[in-house]
């Protein structure tokens, strides 16, 4: 509920206050967050699925017949959640980081920061924009992939949980990397030698455990491998890892991200300085 605008004593009226989360201003963000990737809907949403259906060319139909079964799952049901999970993590990121980025450049932060929006109600418009985009990105991979392997559903909490966890988490990601990148070259660098080499060494393609010490102890401290491993235990009914240690992990980390999130917006950090 939000008070009529009272007048001072002067005749200016004063500023609208809105008792506990200003709703209104949440949703126009978040559907400028939306529209604003929508629009390019060939490059924000088709492009990543064509890069995923070329994962697919070369890991399943190139090689097909000269993989086994991994933990007695054919490799292509094997692969595909973890390219359905990489193209949600990958998109959320790039969602925030570049409305951000783009916003510091052109000089539109003021679009955001202007309207009566508090630090919580920005990390919410910001973090639930990016989460439809990597969301939309892959159930639209998903389908795309059904021709090459046979998905079967075994948890669909599980599925549903790991997804939504992973594109709020990777979106507030996004929030720090477009704040802290004053170039486009710098959030590039983020994508390039942080997300991208976390996302491969996850065991997307592979089995972690298959993997010489130290790298596989070192596997299990990688976020994304518990948001892989959960997702396709969805999928296929078994996990590499333990599910509950990653539902925590990932919703420790997502909490604490939010935090983060809520306490730079309320410094302004690299927005107003």
């Amino acid at each position: 509920m939000t008070d009529l605008a009272s007048t001072r004593p002067s005749g200016l009226p004063t500023p609208r206050r809105y008792d506990g989360i200003n709703w209104i201003g949440v949703q126009t963000l978040y559907l400028r967050e939306v529209r604003r990737f929508w629009k390019v809907g060939a490059q924000t949403v088709a492009a990543p699925v064509v890069t995923t259906l070329l994962y697919m060319l070369v890991f399943v139909v190139a090689l097909k017949g000269s993989r086994p079964p991994l933990h007695g799952t054919p490799f292509a049901e094997f692969v595909a959640p973890g390219l359905i999970m990489m193209a949600i993590l990958n998109n959320a990121f790039a969602n925030s980081s570049s409305s951000l980025i783009q916003a510091k450049i052109m000089g539109t932060a003021t679009d955001f920061l202007t309207p009566p929006l508090s630090p919580l109600e920005l990390t919410i418009g910001f973090s639930l924009g990016a989460a439809t985009r990597g969301i939309a990105v892959g159930l639209v991979t998903a389908i795309c992939v059904m021709p090459f392997a046979k998905l079967g559903v075994t948890n669909v909490a599980l599925i549903v949980y790991f997804a939504l966890v992973a594109s709020l988490l990777m979106g507030m990601v996004g929030v720090f990397a477009g704040l802290w990148a004053e170039k486009f070259d710098q959030l590039a660098a983020v994508q390039n030698f942080v997300v991208m080499p976390m996302t491969f060494l996850s065991g997307a393609f592979y089995l972690v455990e298959n993997l010489p010490e130290p790298f596989a102890t070192i596997s299990h401290f990688n976020p994304f491998f518990y948001l892989i491993d959960g997702f396709r235990s969805g999928f296929i009914g078994q996990a590499e890892g333990s599910v509950w240690i990653g539902m925590a992990a990932s919703a420790v980390l997502t909490v604490v991200m939010a935090c983060a999130c809520w306490l730079v917006f309320r410094s302004g950090w690299r927005l107003k300085s």
